[in-house]
């Protein structure tokens, strides 16, 4: 147990804990030039660390830490690495590096490496492997982009169908090229067509003699190549997958997907749907440059201005009505605030629910009439607080009537808009994570503002 609070290890983004002293002996060791301290530092890590270290510290420190490293970065760290920088660590590696670290990676995490790097990159990756590793990855990269061909790795253990427990065992302990890690070993017919699987945990406790039909999985499903990586991963999270066969046009064994990478496209999804309702860019990182996230954050900067303007608009209907009763101007952005949280809360529980297909044709309105009853409630419970608050503030009952009002309006109004809009946008094919807080935010202030200052033009003026 660590009683000293100053040497608590510090928690890294990807869950993996990296001692300050390490990042300390790190920095001493790139200032000092010491080819061994950074050896010494670096060689108990875990590839997860690694890649952490190279993610934090800056681009002049990462190019001298990686030629002062003596043992040289590996595949495991450069598949572990942020996308946005590995273009510019394979920069810094020379020819005999990239070539030995990329022979050791699977080929999914090759694919997942190059296929996002410019054409020269690409090829200098590419001619660093084996002719029959090279021939898997170009395949591989010609399968559409986020596809399940992209994602799926080549080495995989097959069986013939009609084989025993026991030839299955012999097969794997012959096998000199089996994978590092395998789950399911993949039953196929003469065709090549997957059948079924076994797993190791049966295979080892069932007698020689048995059949392995006969202790086939039931969660035995294939993946067509082309399908989105989206609906991979929502196929091994819904039927608790560990490994899937995948199958091309014909049916046959291409590859196999592993929960590895299902839950990256899982958690990768996520992250880009918080980053999204944001407005920012689900590709942005820590290590971008300032000019890249400039980039990235401007265009949603711009409609959230438009957004603006159109409820600024909606309140220059009302100049007159704002000049003679000043407290409205005072109340004003309680309405539009309440809304707009209560709206963000819809958009938040929608949004996910389309990303993991809870949200469908056969519920939604189901769904809309419990947002828009939740909406009344709160709406009322708040109207009934604010409506007693605009009495008191301002002693004029009235003007407590009219908040009390728009706040019901506003809150019923944005929990429909949080559930319809992204709703709609996602009908349209444009992604709900991305575009409906700007329009939800809209929609919420123009109504607040319209039914708080209309209800006072009509009854206080």
């Amino acid at each position: 147990m660590v009683d000293d609070l100053t040497e608590m290890p510090e928690v890294t983004e990807s869950g993996y804990k990296l001692e300050r002293s390490v990042i300390s002996a790190v920095y001493a060791a790139i200032e000092a030039m010491d080819t061994n301290a950074i050896d010494a530092a670096l060689d108990p890590l875990h590839p997860a660390d690694i890649a952490d270290l190279l993610e934090q510290i800056s681009s002049g420190e990462r190019r001298a830490l990686l030629g002062l490293w003596s043992m040289g970065i590996d595949g495991e760290v450069l598949s572990e690495l942020d996308e946005n920088l590995r273009e510019e660590v394979i920069g810094y590696l020379s020819d005999g590096v990239l070539s030995e670290a990329v022979r050791d990676m699977e080929s999914d995490d090759v694919v997942d490496l190059v296929e996002d790097m410019e054409d020269d990159q690409q090829e200098r990756i590419l001619g660093a492997l084996e002719d029959v590793d090279r021939v898997a990855v170009e395949r591989a990269l010609s399968y559409p982009e986020y596809s399940a061909g992209r994602l799926m790795q080549r080495e995989l253990v097959v069986a013939p169908e009609h084989w025993n427990v026991g030839q299955a065992i012999d097969f794997l302990r012959r096998e000199d090229d089996l994978p590092d890690q395998f789950y399911h070993i993949i039953l196929v017919d003469p065709g090549y067509h997957p059948t079924g699987y076994v797993t190791l945990g049966k295979l080892l406790g069932s007698p020689r003699a048995v059949t392995l039909k006969a202790i086939m999985e039931d969660s035995f499903r294939t993946i067509p190549v082309t399908q989105p990586e989206e609906d991979v991963a929502y196929a091994f999270n819904q039927y608790h997958l560990i490994s899937a066969p995948v199958v091309d046009e014909d049916d046959r064994l291409v590859g196999v997907i592993t929960i590895d990478d299902a839950m990256i496209v899982l958690d990768d999804e996520a992250e880009e749907d918080i980053l999204r309702l944001a407005g920012v860019s689900g590709e942005e990182s820590l290590s971008d440059r300032t000019l890249e996230t400039v980039r990235q954050r401007l265009p949603w900067l711009g409609v959230n201005l438009f957004t603006a303007i159109l409820a600024s608009m909606v309140i220059s209907q009302f100049e007159a009505v704002l000049t003679q009763i000043v407290a409205l101007a005072v109340l004003m952005p309680i309405v539009a605030s309440m809304g707009g949280n209560a709206g963000t809360q819809s958009l938040t529980v929608a949004v996910r629910a389309i990303a993991t297909k809870d949200l469908t044709g056969s519920n939604m309105w189901r769904v809309v009439r419990r947002e828009a009853v939740a909406g009344l409630v709160n709406g009322i419970i708040f109207a009934v607080i604010m409506g007693i608050v605009g009495i008191v503030w301002f002693g004029t009952p009235l003007l407590g009537a009219v908040i009390a009002v728009a706040m019901v309006i506003n809150l019923v109004v944005a929990a429909l808009a949080g559930i319809l809009i992204p709703v709609g946008l996602e009908k349209l094919g444009i992604d709900p994570a991305l575009a409906s807080g700007a329009f939800v935010t809209t929609v919420t202030d123009v109504v607040g503002f319209f039914a708080f200052l209309g209800l006072a033009a009509v009854l206080l003026v």
